[in-house]
């Protein structure tokens, strides 16, 4: 792969040398809401701030560095995020304000948004990844977001090529229309309607930049079945178009 092919997010992220490194974990120590953490190629810890330590249970970055998330946390609190590392080193593909559970202190769990880059050298080769937990800022509990909710988000995400209504997407996450509504207000400030769109354009604007598809095939991949209306869409979420923002 050539730098013309290296998707525009992670050139700003190739090769991070260990100052910028020090100096990202230096910022995020002063974010208790956030988990920071870098990865090597094996999905190991290379640096994490001081937030993801407690989270834990742990007492120092040591006791983290060079560990996976299975190692330090279990069941499927280390395995998704394991599952996940692994698919992002694969593919080189990101991870964009994923909904999921994770630790606020030990056995205290909390709603967060994780998204994850993959690190490229000069040759273009993922070479490790850079990441964060955001923790949710509305107050939500975490028994007030049903788990098939994030379930579901996940596996539309996955394959956004039906014709998925707020209707379909409710009884996909066992909700009532109503329910889904609300929820997706209160956690997303967003209409249902609006969710599934932007979740949309979303991963639309990752083919895009990340892909060597054209705007029709990344549009019908996306669910848009009609290139006008991928593109109304598109510029509407974003000022461009997709060959715009693409070219960009």
């Amino acid at each position: 792969m050539n730098s013309r092919t290296i998707p525009a997010d992670t050139l700003i992220l190739s090769a991070p040398s260990s100052v910028d490194i020090a100096l990202l974990e230096r910022l995020f120590d002063q974010s208790p809401d956030v988990a920071f953490f870098v990865k090597d190629v094996e999905g190991r810890y290379v640096a994490v701030n001081q937030s993801l330590v407690r989270r834990h249970g742990l007492k120092a970055k040591t006791d983290v560095i060079g560990k996976r998330p299975i190692d330090i946390c279990d069941g499927d609190f280390g395995r998704i995020p394991a599952q996940q590392d692994a698919e992002v080193l694969k593919t080189g593909t990101t991870l964009i304000n994923h909904l999921e559970m994770q630790w606020d202190q030990p056995h205290q769990p909390v709603w967060c948004f994780t998204t994850k880059l993959p690190i490229r050298d000069s040759d273009g080769n993922v070479i490790g990844l850079i990441g964060i937990s955001r923790d949710l800022r509305v107050p939500v509990g975490t028994d007030e977001i049903p788990a098939k909710f994030a379930a579901a988000l996940q596996k539309f995400e996955q394959d956004l090529s039906g014709n998925i209504t707020p209707g379909a997407l409710a009884e996909i996450c066992e909700l009532t229309p109503q329910r889904l509504a609300r929820l997706s207000k209160r956690v997303f400030g967003l209409t249902t309607t609006q969710l599934i769109t932007k979740i949309r354009i979303s991963v639309a604007s990752r083919l895009l930049l990340e892909t060597e598809l054209s705007v029709s095939q990344v549009a019908q991949k996306c669910g848009f079945y009609d290139h006008s209306a991928f593109t109304r869409a598109f510029r509407s979420a974003t000022g461009l178009t997709p060959t715009d923002f693409r070219h960009l």
